[in-house]
């Protein structure tokens, strides 16, 4: 059965500094800028992107309450996210985050491998 994951659609990287993230991946690696913000970095890296995140905000909402700074969140594109939920959750898969309608578009849902890395799921 296919659960219609699609592609890596992100790369989340939690920082503690975005000025200097921004700088570092721009400047010394030469990754184009595609959108930046002090809350969200984006650069254009072909079909998936790579985006900066303060690791403050993160750590606000993980339920230790402690700073990812340093880690990485994946995002999947997905066909039908409410089919791929069910069928995951059924098997046991703990998810921080059920589908939610998103303000920006989409629908998203958070769950966590065995070691507790962020996977998003996207649709939309």
């Amino acid at each position: 059965m296919s659960l219609q994951i699609q592609k890596l659609d992100y790369i989340i990287i939690f920082v503690s500094d975005m000025q200097r993230s921004t700088s570092f991946y721009r400047d010394l690696l030469g990754l184009p800028l595609k959108f930046s913000s002090p809350g969200w970095t984006e650069f254009a890296t072909g079909s998936t992107t790579i985006a900066l995140h303060p690791a403050r905000y993160a750590a606000q909402s993980s339920s230790q309450g402690q700073s990812p700074a340093g880690q990485a969140q994946l995002g999947f594109q997905v066909g039908d996210l409410n089919t791929v939920y069910t069928s995951l959750h059924a098997q046991g898969v703990e998810f921080s985050l059920p589908p939610k309608q998103q303000p920006e578009g989409g629908i998203v849902a958070v769950l966590h491998d065995p070691d507790g890395l962020g996977i998003t799921l996207r649709q939309g």
